[in-house]
């Protein structure tokens, strides 16, 4: 799947991700209102990846609405992303979404934009479980709950969202940063600092998978700097049934997804694997050796 917030704002674009390869696609983070987001500049391409500090702008559930029944006419699966400021708003926009048609909803728990009542929703396991119960009475849509990578326990946070009725955790969002323009002297971000994805944070997200894995019964998603087929794999072996790409598209267009796809494939082809699910934590098993690397590196 795309990640949320990459090329996931219109029905064309999202059916074109579709078509390039992608299972299903995942829409803009959607909010109760409107948003315009940060002012320019709000992306800087860095060492290994990308900064971003979008400041969610969207058009509001409102508006979304018309988006989602559009995207389902083209037959396209759809995972509607979102966020509120609370925790009734957070619930009212699942509820809309859900009407909507979405075939499943994915919870921006990594959300820095949340009411006082909320705090900083990613780091606080009380919270992150209220806000996912109080979303699953307004659903029976499969939930989704997207954790950041900028907490000092994954695991707690991702029990506590399944405890409040996620049906998977997606692991996870970006890692804040910064970078400087040492012309200029100063920030190159109107918001100073944003969130760093691509190459550089696969490390730190592919231990959230692990952990995240080792925490809950329910199904991990992975993402954070898969650009490869193998970059693939190892998610799936730290226990991921499904991943998420976003940044990779800047550097390698949309083939990015059937070229992952690809290279799975031959992995599985030359390992002797008949179904994704055979993979599925298998690092956690110390003792599984001697696999054929031939394709480990291979994306095409």
């Amino acid at each position: 799947m795309n990640a949320a917030g990459v090329l996931g704002m219109t029905p064309d674009i999202l059916k074109r991700v579709y078509d390039s390869g992608a299972g299903a696609v995942i829409s803009k983070s959607i909010g109760p209102e409107p948003r315009r987001g940060h002012p320019n500049p709000t992306l800087v391409r860095v060492e290994c990846g990308a900064l971003n500090a979008m400041g969610l702008p969207n058009p509001g559930v409102e508006y979304f609405v018309e988006e989602i029944q559009e995207i389902k006419k083209m037959g396209v699966p759809i995972i509607a992303s979102f966020f509120g400021g609370s925790t009734q708003e957070f619930a009212d926009v699942a509820y809309k979404l859900s009407r909507a048609g979405a075939d499943a909803l994915e919870l921006n728990a990594s959300c820095p934009n949340v009411a006082e009542e909320l705090g900083m929703l990613a780091a606080d396991a009380a919270n992150v479980e209220k806000v996912t119960a109080a979303v699953r009475d307004e659903t029976k849509l499969p939930l989704f709950v997207k954790l950041s990578p900028n907490v000092t326990n994954i695991k707690s946070i991702a029990v506590a969202a399944e405890w409040g009725g996620a049906d998977a955790i997606t692991a996870v969002n970006t890692s804040k940063g910064i970078a400087i323009d040492i012309n200029l002297r100063r920030p190159i971000l109107a918001n100073v600092t944003g969130g760093l994805s691509g190459p550089a944070v696969k490390p730190v997200s592919l231990r959230c998978v692990w952990e995240v894995a080792q925490a809950v019964k329910i199904p991990v998603i992975g993402c954070g700097g898969i650009t490869t087929g193998r970059d693939a794999i190892e998610y799936i072996l730290a226990g991921a049934s499904a991943l998420e790409v976003g940044t990779a598209v800047m550097t390698h267009g949309l083939d990015v997804y059937k070229e992952i796809a690809d290279g799975i494939t031959c992995y599985m082809e030359n390992n002797g694997f008949t179904s994704i699910s055979e993979m599925v934590g298998l690092a956690h098993d110390y003792e599984n050796i001697g696999v054929d690397n031939a394709c480990l590196g291979m994306t095409k």
